[in-house]
């Protein structure tokens, strides 16, 4: 199952690269769509959704993580609390910065 959805999401990523190149390849006509704008459309609602994916997952990983340490040992759970609140933090810089990179695409390009 693994597998399967890697190599689809790899044929995927390679047909939107390959589609890419022929829009950038393509004169705007009159009238007509302008591939170039659809691509930078496509891939930054691709490059946002991925990184709220991954940065989903680690949030979970980390409070899951943080919540086993506090079952484990609760007296210390205010170190936990502060080390797994500054690192939500990080990681959601992370999303934060793939926002600001997919509004400079839609609103430069």
């Amino acid at each position: 199952m693994r597998r399967t959805v890697l190599s689809l999401g790899l044929a995927l990523a390679a047909v939107l690269f390959v589609g890419v190149g022929v829009a950038l390849a393509a004169e705007p006509g009159a009238g007509g769509t302008n591939w170039v704008k659809v691509a930078v459309m496509i891939g930054a609602g691709l490059g946002i959704g991925i990184a709220a994916h991954g940065t989903g997952q680690g949030m979970g990983h980390a409070i899951a993580a943080a919540c086993e340490g506090t079952a484990r040992n609760p007296e210390a759970s205010g170190k936990l609390t502060t080390t797994m609140l500054i690192g939500l933090a990080l990681i959601e810089s992370l999303c934060i910065y793939a926002l600001v990179i997919a509004l400079i695409m839609l609103f430069v390009v």
